[in-house]
């Protein structure tokens, strides 16, 4: 047995003993021991696949390579937000966060193996270049997002201000198969102001948050309180796009729609389970509620529609959501890798994990064919558009806007 077949195998062996014992495959109590006994065997495959792969691949491997790969499956397996980072990995992920936090605009996730765009913060580089949701980044600077963790892909596309980035992208719906080559300068980006809005002669107040951290939601409860001066008797809240912020300041918001009742929980193998109950003191209004949402919506935008629903506070509209909810533990190992392990998971009031099973608007209103039709058009090389499109109709706020017009206030 080679001295590289002998390291491969001595580091899948330590780093399934580290998340063993770190809880990563559910041992506790008087299981220890049979799970134990399980988790040894499957080294013993482990090394039989490995050993295989060695003597009769079609040419001689590269065993670290295959080892690499292999961690990076190991932990992409439990979810997208679980990643393995190599050392040099992890070196560059220290150095890197250090640098600075300018984006281009991108919020992302891993979806089919690939780096997949949840949501564009308006006004960044990525809405300028038509980006949209859904839309697949297939690689970074020439390296496949399929063999990069999550952790390093969002890593790469942030950086020092007025450097770019260049990525190729697969443009979803625009009647393209190949990838387009894209150049992005990262800037600091500004929060976009909070959208706000008067329908059906000021009685309903039209709110778009963009974001969910302390100030922004400070601003909405702000505006909550004075709404009945200004004649706003009820309230459509747009979650659509909403991917950044804090599940604190999540649980924050939805308490300002809810007296009592479960607003989310917490929970992880290692971690007791923890409930955010709504607070009296911190409850703001009754006003009839509709809430928008599409697959956009990740995380903080998620809680808080999650607990709307669940709690028959009012009603959700738009398309499923992303599902995003974790909490991560960075873990470093003897070797100068590390592990950023998902250890615990948000669920809603009926006890759904928001990661494994999103939020189901209770109406569901997907976008319209012509929009699908209009998003799919490519237009010929060196055509003349001869009148500007006319704008498209939003079906999701128009459905929520008729709901609450047959709420009473």
């Amino acid at each position: 047995m080679s001295k590289g077949f002998k390291r491969a195998i001595l580091a899948i062996s330590v780093l399934l003993v580290v998340v063993v014992f770190l809880g990563g495959f559910g041992l506790s109590g008087v299981r220890a021991g049979t799970q134990n006994d399980g988790a040894y065997r499957q080294m013993g495959v482990y090394e039989e696949v490995l050993h295989k792969i060695q003597s009769d691949y079609v040419v001689e491997p590269s065993i670290g390579n295959v080892t690499t790969g292999a961690l990076h499956g190991l932990l992409e397996s439990l979810d997208s937000d679980s990643s393995y980072l190599t050392p040099a990995e992890y070196t560059s992920y220290k150095a890197h966060s250090a640098e600075g936090t300018a984006q281009v605009g991108l919020n992302v996730s891993k979806r089919v193996g690939y780096a997949t765009v949840v949501s564009i913060m308006p006004g960044s580089p990525a809405e300028r270049e038509q980006i949209q949701d859904g839309d697949i980044i297939e690689s970074i600077g020439g390296q496949s997002t399929r063999e990069m963790s999550l952790a390093m892909i969002r890593l790469l596309l942030a950086g020092k201000p007025g450097t770019d980035v260049t990525f190729s992208l697969v443009r979803l719906n625009r009647g393209k198969s190949e990838p387009d080559k894209i150049t992005l300068t990262r800037t600091a980006i500004a929060v976009p102001a909070m959208g706000e809005q008067e329908y059906e002669n000021s009685s309903i107040l039209y709110l778009k948050p963009v974001v969910l951290n302390k100030e922004r939601v400070t601003e909405i409860e702000t505006r909550l309180r004075s709404m009945q001066k200004s004649g706003n008797k009820k309230v459509l809240l747009d979650l659509r796009d909403v991917t950044e912020g804090d599940e604190t300041q999540a649980v924050r918001l939805a308490n300002a729609f809810l007296q009592s009742g479960t607003i989310a929980s917490l929970e992880g193998q290692k971690m007791p389970k923890e409930t955010f109950s709504a607070e009296p003191a911190k409850f703001v209004t009754s006003a009839p509620l509709v809430v928008l949402v599409n697959h956009g919506t990740a995380g903080p935008g998620e809680l808080v529609a999650a607990a709307i629903l669940d709690d028959k506070r009012g009603d959700v509209v738009g398309d499923r959501t992303f599902g995003e909810g974790t909490v991560q533990k960075t873990i470093e190992l003897p070797d100068g890798a590390a592990l950023i392990l998902s250890v615990a998971k948000y669920e809603s009031p009926s006890g759904k994990k928001i990661q494994d099973e999103a939020v189901m608007p209770n109406v569901v209103v997907g976008p319209s064919i012509d929009q699908y039709l209009a998003a799919s058009a490519e237009p010929e090389a060196g055509a003349q558009t001869a009148q500007k499109p006319e704008p498209q109709t939003d079906d999701q706020l128009n459905k929520a806007l008729d709901i609450l017009k047959q709420k009473n206030a």
